[in-house]
């Protein structure tokens, strides 16, 4: 059985529908899954084994193009017995259409009657977590989801994570915080640098080493939180955002003795790779989507606004991050340190 998927448009929820693979994969074990999605996501769809192969897809989120979806859809025609669809929009059961897939399922979205021919009514009481919607479309509708629910787990290749220490001339010889402060949504996802300063300086005096992952518009945040660091303790962060590619980041974070994150894509990236995490939440909630490792700290607030889901504090005080202080997160750390840390897989 070979199963198309079309692949979501974020990182955190790419990393999340490894779940989905790992129900088909249980439910039909010789099936074969391709994923077709951007090109930034092969580094995380190749450390999936569920996966045989990433299709690269060439239009950017929210672009319609009706003639490349059809020249897609044409040249996937006749190699695939269904095709489970995880974006909502109309666009996205395009190529499948086009490709003439036999089964395609998907939940009810915006006008998709006719492309799709297994429509799901979403349930969202009965499915509160992202990851039980994306399971659920393994099943035939109204199962059970099986318990206790898979956890994403993304097979780091030892080769690739030596050679990107030695790309950036990183050493191993004191256990690494790894400091994610960067969300793309916006910025009341965003934990303040101080508080990220503060928590750095800490572990610093411990005697670890600090590395900040993030995209190139998290490299000013991260200069920001080194900048708050005094000499002599500033030389002890790196601040690797926007110099990294994704794949360079994934392998580098899977070194991590632990991880504070904003909730963001590198934080399901880090509870992927089972790192002790610290998960900051501020305008979201982990009610939805939730880091999924063993060892997970949630430190959040919970004041009456939040959370409201903005990418911007209506309010212009952003007091759920702000009167978060950095000692939550250095408990929560010290918390997670109870157990022994396996630093390299």
């Amino acid at each position: 059985m070979n199963i198309l998927i079309i692949g979501p448009s974020w990182v955190g929820d790419m990393v999340m529908a490894q779940t989905l693979f790992q129900c088909l994969k249980k439910r039909h074990p010789d099936c074969a899954i391709d994923v077709l999605a951007p090109d930034w996501s092969r580094p995380i769809l190749e450390r999936m084994p569920e996966v045989r192969q990433a299709l690269s897809f060439p239009l950017g989120h929210g672009v319609l193009e009706l003639a490349t979806r059809r020249r897609i859809g044409k040249s996937l025609a006749g190699r695939y017995d269904q095709a489970i669809l995880l974006p909502n929009s109309m666009k996205s059961a395009l190529v499948p259409f086009f490709a003439g897939i036999p089964l395609r399922t998907g939940w009810k979205g915006e006008m998709r009657y006719g492309l799709l021919n297994d429509v799901r009514k979403l349930d969202k009481d009965r499915y509160p977590l992202m990851i039980e919607r994306f399971m659920a479309l393994a099943y035939p509708a109204g199962a059970e989801l099986p318990q206790p629910y898979p956890r994403p787990s993304l097979q780091i290749d030892p080769a690739t994570r030596d050679a990107a220490l030695a790309h950036f001339g990183l050493t191993l010889d004191r256990p690494v915080l790894a400091l994610c402060p960067g969300a793309e949504f916006g910025e009341a996802k965003r934990w303040p640098s101080e508080h990220y300063a503060k928590v750095a300086e800490a572990k610093i005096r411990e005697g670890w080493q600090v590395w900040l992952f993030g995209s190139k518009k998290d490299h000013p945040v991260g200069e920001d939180i080194r900048s708050r660091l005094i000499p002599g303790l500033r030389e002890e962060a790196v601040n690797l955002s926007g110099e990294t590619s994704l794949a360079q980041a994934i392998d580098l974070l899977s070194c991590a003795a632990s991880v504070v994150s904003n909730d963001s894509g590198l934080m399901h990236v880090a509870a992927a790779l089972n790192r002790p995490l610290v998960a900051v939440y501020g305008s979201t909630s982990p009610q939805f989507t939730p880091p999924l490792a063993e060892q997970v700290e949630i430190i959040r607030l919970g004041i009456e606004c939040s959370p409201c889901f903005e990418r911007t504090c209506r309010f212009g005080h952003y007091n759920c991050l702000v009167q978060l202080q950095p000692r939550v997160a250095m408990d929560a750390l010290q918390r997670l340190a109870v157990e022994p840390v396996e630093v390299m897989p």
